[in-house]
């Protein structure tokens, strides 16, 4: 699950094309199957959303929530695909951009009817 917060005041197509570089991060980075899309993209008026002053209107801070299990070599390639393509495609600095992980365990996830992921084939593998 993903977190996206911006300034507001983006395009519709800027905004598209932030979401969709987001999520083929996650799928070339982790391995997340295409159709796994949750993103949820928050504007927030430039007067309620304080960022440092080294930071500029592009600022984009991302939160992503995932099983836990990834590797930390598999989150920094993570990072990196997403800074490098929000960079070029968007040309939004690395310093706007703040990315951050929260992975909770297996069992602190209640999905398909109320069982937790451990008990749960999810057809793709957690462990990257």
């Amino acid at each position: 699950m993903v977190k996206i917060e911006i300034i507001e005041g983006k395009s519709v197509e800027y905004k598209k094309k932030l979401l969709d570089i987001i999520h083929n991060a996650l799928v070339k980075s982790i391995k997340i199957p295409d159709y796994d899309r949750i993103q949820r993209l928050y504007e927030l008026k430039k007067e309620n959303f304080e960022i440092s002053p080294d930071k500029t209107i592009n600022f984009t801070l991302i939160e992503i929530i995932m099983f836990k299990g990834r590797s930390n070599e598999a989150k920094k390639n993570l990072y990196q695909e997403i800074v490098k393509n929000l960079s070029e495609k968007l040309n939004i600095k690395g310093n706007d951009i703040i990315i951050v992980i929260i992975d909770p365990p297996l069992y602190n996830w209640g999905i398909r009817g109320g069982r937790t992921v451990d008990e749960v084939d999810l057809g793709f593998k957690i462990e990257v």
